[in-house]
């Protein structure tokens, strides 16, 4: 990914454009009506700058590295059996589901990770019970051997 991050100000403008979906200091989300519109104005014939200006976007913002990662992503993306719809959403990542939570749900789920985490950290000082005990048995052993020379 690019290093270059945009202003506060640019990111506001972008949030603006009806083909974004998401926006940060860092990267852009495109929505995927925007993905089949500028694959299909790149196979008609236009250069990625021009589709960019006719979408609404200002193409010097996204810069020259993005406009080529995209114009590449875009074209991978339109190849798919799935087509241009975004995969992140089939992809087991459901960190967005979490948003969209009632408060009840909320604690449920966060009383299942406390329970979670003592387990673990049960688990973690049973591992160092016994870490500890062999070592003390080790130790012992060597002792004996050399008091016993």
């Amino acid at each position: 990914m690019s290093t270059y991050c945009f202003t506060d100000e640019q990111v506001r403008e972008l949030r603006l454009n009806p083909y974004v979906r998401k926006v940060s200091n860092k990267s852009i989300t495109y929505t995927d009506e925007f993905r089949v519109f500028f694959v299909r104005e790149y196979e008609n014939g236009l250069l990625p700058k021009q589709i960019l200006r006719k979408a609404g976007f200002d193409p010097k913002v996204l810069g020259d590295k993005r406009i080529k990662a995209l114009t590449f992503r875009f074209k991978k993306m339109v190849a798919r059996p799935e087509g241009a719809e975004d995969a992140r959403k089939k992809n087991g990542q459901n960190s967005m589901a979490t948003k969209n939570l009632t408060p009840e749900e909320e604690i449920q789920r966060l009383k299942h990770k406390i329970k979670y985490l003592e387990q673990e950290n049960d688990f973690l000082k049973k591992i160092r019970f016994l870490d500890r005990k062999a070592q003390s048995a080790q130790n012992q052993k060597k002792s004996t051997r050399s008091s016993s020379k």
